[in-house]
């Protein structure tokens, strides 16, 4: 149930885009599911010059299908989960959730770094 201090989806994107933007000022082309197209788009190109490509289900497909550069995220997602912290959100606050999302990522490239 919303209490009304939970942030919707596109607001929860728009505060995502922004801290990219603040945190990586070289990111200007991120991928989006279909159900961030639309203001999303135009607000990301006009207050942060950034690209939002909306990847879309082509329209005559029938069950599943990979789509184009969604897997990238489906996979890391699949990664991160598989720590077991991560698998259930036991943490209280988002702060929280972001370290042990970061911890998680750490140890991933960690462990896939060449040499």
């Amino acid at each position: 149930m919303a209490d009304g201090r939970s942030p919707t989806a596109g607001q929860g994107a728009r505060i995502a885009l922004l801290g990219a933007y603040l945190t990586a000022p070289a990111c200007r082309f991120v991928f989006a599911d279909a159900g961030f197209a639309g203001r999303l788009v135009g607000w990301a190109a006009q207050t942060l010059g950034t690209t939002v490509s909306v990847v879309r289900k082509p329209a005559d497909q029938n069950g599943f299908a990979v789509l184009p550069c969604r897997w990238v995220v489906e996979r890391t997602l699949a990664w991160l989960t598989a720590y077991r912290r991560l698998a259930r959100d036991y943490e209280r606050g988002p702060a929280t959730s972001e370290a042990v999302i970061r911890w998680a990522a750490i140890g991933l490239m960690t462990r896939r770094r060449p040499g």
